[in-house]
């Protein structure tokens, strides 16, 4: 490891980031240095200008990945070389904010039915029933599932924030049979071929298995794990959730972030009539006769 790598590490460490920022940042910083063949604290503004051009022309990234990029080189520069950082000379794109993509219940059902395996059907199962991001759900002991009280621990999410989770009664029948089948000890999705390991599945893993059961299921719309997270608060507030209970069972630190399911909501948009309902029109295909003159 390099004193550059265990520096900006212990900088990491020290504001208790995430596992998932704490790599996107060490990776970041070694692409910047990589693309000039040079050791990072022998760069400059003038480079930083350089790699985010690249970025966007060469590399073809959107806006919201360069943010994350320069993000990571911002805090290299500043935290660990304790350098000044002028946003005039390094202006951050703007944030562009897409809506997320949410499949029906019928959809959701489809996508769990055809999963390839029984394990990737209880890892779709327990996304869609909890709402957990992909590292969440890796990191999922068995000492987490609280049948008593029917919930499900979220230890350490982004922010390093713990919450609660409702467990579903469905999703503890399914969880039963997988320990059933694979006696996990410490954590309840084990990695390995045989899922027999002593260390707990990659988030590639819920990945591959949305990727395969959408493909079996003939969907057409891009299926991620992420959106499993979309569908659950989506269709929670369809059913009549309030969006401060949505927001506490997602984890989010703001509100603001739970509101973009208000613009994805069935039930919020329907209950919003179009102001064309409200114009008298003349029946289709019908003109009314034309003035005459006199």
């Amino acid at each position: 490891m390099t004193h550059l790598r265990k520096m900006m590490l212990e900088e990491i460490e020290r504001r208790n980031f995430s596992e998932n920022t704490k790599e996107c940042y060490i990776r970041a910083v070694e692409e910047f240095a990589r693309y000039f063949n040079r050791p990072p604290d022998q760069l400059g503004p003038e480079h930083i200008r350089e790699f985010q051009a690249h970025l966007f022309t060469d590399s073809k990234l959107a806006p919201n990945t360069v943010n994350q990029r320069l993000a990571a080189l911002r805090f290299f520069f500043v935290k660990t070389l304790h350098r000044p950082w002028n946003a005039a000379e390094t202006p951050y794109p703007k944030k562009v904010i897409h809506l997320p993509v949410v499949l029906s219940q019928e959809e959701v059902a489809r996508l769990i039915d055809s999963a390839v395996l029984p394990f990737h059907r209880v890892v779709l199962m327990t996304m869609y029933a909890t709402g957990v991001r992909r590292a969440e759900l890796a990191h999922l002991k068995v000492s987490d599932i609280d049948s008593e009280r029917m919930i499900i621990r979220i230890r350490g999410g982004k922010g390093r924030k713990d919450r609660e989770v409702m467990l579903s009664p469905k999703l503890l029948d399914e969880l039963r049979d997988h320990w059933r089948r694979h006696k996990p000890k410490e954590w309840l999705f084990p990695g390995g071929r045989w899922h027999n390991s002593t260390r707990p599945i990659t988030t590639k893993v819920a990945w591959h298995a949305c990727r395969q059961a959408a493909k079996r299921a003939g969907l057409e719309k891009k299926v991620h794990p992420h959106i499993l997270r979309h569908c659950f608060a989506t269709h929670l507030l369809e059913a009549g959730a309030d969006l401060r209970t949505i927001q506490m069972l997602l984890g989010h630190s703001d509100l603001e972030e739970t509101t973009i399911y208000l613009h994805v909501s069935k039930r919020q948009l329907n209950a919003t009539p179009s102001p064309l309902d409200s114009l008298k029109l003349s029946i289709s295909g019908t003109n009314p006769e034309p003035p005459t003159s006199t």
